[in-house]
């Protein structure tokens, strides 16, 4: 993941000189329809998201409560474990129940992709604002304060960020909401990538010739970076913004998962999978639905990263214009013939087919010297 992010920064502030403008929307979204794997991605987030969304609505339908404990649904010579096979699926329970309290497994799973989600997009929003007010700040704020913000953003991206948040959420009172306080660690320790890639980006627009023209028509600094230098940075930061929250949900589930994140009994994927550390072998179910819940999660949200930034990227549109596989555009001509387009014509003695009509001369070519035959 880290890998990723490198390359998410050195392909946002590439030379502005060498990648031109940033496509828009239109653009985008012709690039990302070629991608079979981002429109596969991008349906299973839709469903992922929509059925989060709709989880009071759905668990409502169902029937089931994520609340509602079933102590007649678990054994409790057996430790807890649900009764009948598939960790107790049946009609009213598609999923099964949860092991030790019978809670249905299927309305825990939606609330839980909803806690996990708006943890994760809250997190990426606080990263991105924050970002954004310290990098337009350190490049257009003068001298010291780029050094004095640099050395700042250099420091939050050493550090490490889960032992912080460990530490900050240990320290906090019980009784704070845990989503919140997942948020507000997570998007004021994580904000030093965004930060770097907004004041590289900046640094580079703020010598073009609009900004220059915006400064000498009397705009000030707050007037430039709001009206002409966050058109320009979107394309960057999505495509960092893009990466990150696949990040953030890990990261969630991280701290939920080793107890000091989201508490019982509200419902969260990285919580689950702690619980079900000790029902692996009695209910195999309770631990692969959320796991693997959480996996293809992940794995769509990376894929579709991967193709926004590709999308996103103007020396992706070049790379199209030119040609990256020596394809040539063919050029038809009068007689039913064709030449490649951007090939030259060989000589001025050159015919079209099926004319018999030469081609006029070029400028480039010198004229042929006129031999006369001795008499």
């Amino acid at each position: 993941m880290a890998v990723r992010q490198a390359t998410a920064v050195r392909d946002s502030v590439a030379p502005l000189g060498a990648t031109g403008p940033a496509p828009g929307p239109g653009g985008v979204w012709r690039r990302l329809r070629t991608r079979p794997a981002a429109l596969a991605s991008g349906g299973v987030l839709a469903v992922l998201v929509a059925a989060a969304l709709a989880a009071p609505l759905l668990t409502a339908l169902a029937g089931q409560d994520p609340y509602a404990y079933h102590g007649d649904l678990v054994d409790s010579a057996r430790g807890g474990a649900p009764h009948g096979a598939f960790g107790g699926a049946s009609g009213a329970h598609w999923l099964g129940v949860e092991p030790g309290t019978g809670r249905d497994l299927f309305a825990l799973l939606l609330h839980g992709a909803r806690v996990s989600l708006l943890v994760a997009a809250g997190a990426t929003l606080l990263q991105v604002v924050v970002g954004l007010a310290v990098g337009l700040t350190a490049a257009l704020g003068g001298r010291w304060a780029d050094r004095l913000l640099s050395r700042v953003t250099d420091v939050m991206v050493a550090l490490p960020m889960l032992v912080l948040a460990i530490a900050l959420t240990t320290v906090v009172p019980g009784d704070f909401p845990r989503p919140l306080l997942l948020v507000l660690v997570m998007g004021l320790l994580g904000w030093g990538g965004v930060s770097r890639v907004v004041r590289a980006r900046t640094m580079a627009l703020r010598g073009l010739d609009f900004v220059a023209a915006a400064r000498l028509g009397g705009s000030g600094r707050l007037r430039v970076a709001r009206r002409e230098l966050l058109p320009s940075l979107a394309a960057p930061v999505l495509t960092y913004a893009a990466i990150l929250l696949p990040s953030n949900i890990v990261l969630e589930a991280s701290l939920s998962f080793l107890g000091i994140g989201v508490k019982p009994p509200t419902p969260s994927w990285g919580q689950l999978l702690s619980t079900a550390t000790t029902w692996y072998r009695a209910d195999p179910a309770y631990v692969l639905l959320p796991s693997g819940l959480l996996f293809v999660t992940v794995l769509a949200f990376t894929v579709l990263g991967d193709a926004v930034r590709a999308a996103l990227d103007p020396r992706e549109a070049s790379r199209l214009r030119v040609g990256t596989r020596g394809e040539r555009a063919e050029r038809p001509l009068e007689g039913g013939e064709s030449v490649h387009v951007g090939t030259r014509l060989a000589g001025s003695g050159a015919k079209s087919a099926g004319t018999g009509t030469r081609l006029p001369r070029t400028g480039a070519e010198p004229p042929v010297p006129h031999e006369e035959k001795a008499p």
